[in-house]
């Protein structure tokens, strides 16, 4: 490292300063410029572990060889066509593989996970003539108006917006149960209230379109609910006429160790959003459910980007190498080692309050003496782990997310939680 490459990294972060929206955080100074695998190297050639992916989009891992030769391939080829109103073969190969691995016979594609759910919104409610939805408290599906509604993380993602009609719901927050009961005695309450109070109180289940739920909450704080929690939403939904929507963003793709998380529950969705890993690093969303439901005529939902050649070229590849390299399996035996040496770490330190995940989403919530949440504890040592050349981010009220690409090795992981140990040394010190 130069002091030209210093200076270079400083008139980076100047300049982005000067036209980039305001709205974006970044919580340390990295200034990104190559990755391979599990490792990210900045503009000053100096390598951390990533333990992020860039939000559980690189599943892959950065610069996945076949990722890259697909799309290199591709782009020889034609890079976009207008897949809305012509036919080309590489979206539909992508559509047929997500029938093959999910069982759902239609595929909507789109750009963002925010695209899926605003897709999923508008196929429920054309499907079953009602406006109305139900989230749930802490979720996050996204910040354009539809799926804005459905958010219910923090205030200032809605605050001055306008929303359209959706009612919020307790999710089952074990470890902070939002209705004072002890799991498993509670009888999933949290679960039934929707029918208890929502359904009397509120919103008609007649005028009520769809729930949607995330199968692991990600923004709110890498929430795992116990199995129950999903079989009794799917219950109401059935009981009700309602339709269950999974918010398969974050959690897709192998991320908890099966290609969708809600396998782990034994349910299944009417319907389901897909994007992040989906694409392998480029812009990819889905919107999935069976022919009939996602019957809609032409020109009813459409837009110019979805099923783009070069995204699909890519999501392709990349679920081709999980599937040959059974990063699921992986991704399992992985989340298991790091959950057992972050629960050995709680031992020695005090400041975790819990540990909790599924495969390779993991969520370590810091907590004071007292065990509420502190989340300016929670961001020192994001901060402290920046230095030790670790790649964090926060969720939740005072929660660490290790969402790392699924193809850590556990020499990568081992080193990494060396060095988030050593994070947590320096903040007790202090």
């Amino acid at each position: 490292m130069t002091e030209k490459d210093k200076l270079k990294a400083k008139d980076i972060m100047d300049r982005d300063c000067n036209v980039i929206s305001s709205c974006r955080g970044r919580p340390y100074p990295l200034v990104v410029d190559r990755g391979s695998g599990s490792r990210i190297f900045d503009i000053e050639g100096k390598e951390y572990i990533d333990l992020v992916a860039g939000f559980a989009v690189m599943n892959v891992g950065h610069s996945n060889p076949d990722v890259n030769a697909a799309v290199s391939a591709q782009m020889e080829k034609i890079s976009h066509c207008g897949f809305h109103d012509f036919f080309a073969e590489p979206p539909l190969k992508l559509a047929e593989k997500l029938k093959q691995l999910t069982g759902y016979n239609r595929v909507f594609f789109c750009n963002s996970g925010t695209e899926a759910v605003e897709a999923a919104i508008k196929l429920a409610t054309w499907k079953t003539k009602r406006q109305n939805l139900i989230s749930f408290y802490n979720c996050f599906h996204g910040r354009t108006i539809g799926s804005l509604s459905l958010t219910c993380s923090k205030v200032r993602h809605k605050t001055h917006f306008p929303t359209i009609r959706a009612v919020h719901s307790h999710y089952a927050y074990c470890y902070r149960c939002p209705v004072n009961l002890e799991y498993p005695d509670c009888g999933i309450e949290c679960a039934k209230q929707i029918e208890n109070l929502i359904f009397k109180r509120e919103l008609s289940n007649e005028d009520t379109a769809a729930i949607f739920v995330e199968p692991i909450q990600g923004e709110g704080g890498y929430i795992v609910p116990p199995r129950e929690f999903h079989k009794e939403i799917r219950r109401i939904c059935d009981d009700n006429n309602v339709l269950l929507v999974a918010d398969e963003i974050q959690t897709g793709c192998y991320r908890t160790g099966t290609f969708m998380a809600m396998e782990n529950f034994g349910v299944k969705a009417d319907i389901v959003c897909m994007a992040k890993a989906l694409g392998s690093g480029l812009p990819m969303g889905a919107m999935l459910a069976d022919h009939s439901l996602m019957d809609w005529p032409p020109g009813t939902h459409a837009n110019t980007f979805g099923g783009n050649l070069l995204a699909s070229a890519a999501s392709m590849a990349g679920i081709e190498f999980m599937e040959r390299e059974k990063i699921g399996d992986h991704a399992k035996k992985m989340g298991k080692h790091i959950m057992e040496r972050l629960r050995e770490m709680q031992e020695d330190h005090p400041l975790i309050g819990d540990v909790r995940g599924l495969g390779l989403m993991i969520g370590v919530e810091i907590v004071k003496t007292d065990g509420t949440p502190d989340p300016d504890t929670r961001d020192q040592i994001i901060l402290e782990g920046f230095k030790e050349r670790i790649l964090l981010l926060s969720c939740g009220d005072s929660v660490i997310r290790i969402s790392p690409p699924l193809v850590i090795t556990k020499e990568e992981a081992d080193l990494a939680l060396d060095r988030f140990e050593e994070a947590l040394n320096r903040i007790e010190q202090r």
